[in-house]
């Protein structure tokens, strides 16, 4: 199915209406949208640019459906409110993460403890986003009462060229092709870690802990079995939904959990695979690689899980394009 900018419109436009409202609200605005088309159509103009005239003229999709919907723009004001909501989210996305890569480090070159390192980071995250969300929120509301124009503070005019693709839904053969090999090639990897070794020069040294086999490594494969199979499934069904999704969430749940204690109790990693490739810095470097670790398994977890659930909601939305 081809889709159009009036698809992509009503698309960006739903995104932010309550799900219930969706069908309803999307068939209301395809119609005024057709109508608009039509009537400039009949008058001679091009149907390519008259669509384009009609979008255009509808303004933001976000802003429009917070009419549609009623919803109030006002913590900035209604002119500057998305985007110092797109720019918090932004900064957020960009600062956080760093913020408590950095903080983690340092603990954990200093000695400290599990409970040390999470206790610190949770203070620190939060002390950056009070100053991110303060500092944003005064910047844009000096901004909304002293200039004029919008033009003049750089932001551009909403058009066309803005709107977002609409989000696939994640359940194609090639997705689920993708996922089985993935998972096939980490159990493998495991396998050979175990029973050869990366380590041209120290056969046998393994990455993990050896004494996670056999019955910690035989949780982990029966993780992926299930993982495998909630990936068949998401392409049976066709797409993913929240009752899949939330089996997603649980599986890097208990995942993410164990993995992360596992970690910082030191039973993760080998203790004697760094001190033997690099010798007396190499607890060091194993202490620096447990944060990195942790925080790689955190972030692959969270963004598979986010993405689950985003694709769900996607897959809701999607019948409306075709509507």
């Amino acid at each position: 199915m081809t889709i159009t900018l009036t698809d992509r419109y009503i698309d960006a436009a739903m995104r932010t209406v309550p799900e219930k409202q969706r069908p309803d609200l999307a068939a209301e605005l395809r119609g005024s949208i057709d109508d608009q088309i039509d009537a400039r159509v009949s008058a001679g103009e091009d149907p390519v640019a008259a669509e384009r005239a009609v979008l255009t003229a509808l303004g933001d999709p976000e802003v429009l459906a917070a009419r549609y919907t009623e919803r109030p723009l006002h913590l900035i004001g209604p002119r500057y409110f998305l985007d110092w909501w797109r720019l918090l989210k932004l900064l957020l996305a960009i600062v956080l993460p760093f913020t408590a890569l950095g903080v983690s480090i340092g603990q954990v070159l200093s000695g400290a403890g599990f409970g040390e390192v999470v206790g610190e980071v949770v203070v620190v995250l939060l002390q950056v986003t009070v100053n991110l969300g303060f500092w944003t929120v005064l910047v844009f509301a000096i901004v909304e009462r002293t200039v004029t124009r919008r033009t003049d503070m750089g932001f551009s005019e909403w058009s066309l060229d803005r709107l977002p693709e609409p989000r696939e839904r994640g359940a194609g053969f090639g997705d689920m092709m993708g996922n089985l090999i993935f998972l096939a090639l980490g159990a493998g990897a495991l396998l050979w870690d175990r029973f050869v070794g990366f380590v041209p020069s120290e056969p046998g040294l393994s990455f993990f802990d050896p004494d996670l086999w056999p019955w910690w490594f035989l949780g982990l494969f029966a993780l992926m079995a299930v993982e495998a199979a909630l990936t068949v499934v998401v392409y049976l069904v066709g797409r993913w939904t929240v009752p899949l999704a939330l089996v997603n969430l649980v599986l890097n749940l208990v995942f993410t959990l164990v993995a992360l204690w596992l970690l910082f109790q030191g039973s993760l990693l080998n203790p004697e695979f760094f001190p033997t490739i690099i010798g007396s810095d190499g607890e060091t470097v194993a202490g620096i690689l447990r944060v990195l670790a942790g925080f790689g398994i955190v972030a692959i977890a969270g963004w598979d899980t986010a993405d689950a659930f985003l694709k769900a909601r996607a897959g809701r939305g999607g019948a409306m394009l075709g509507r």
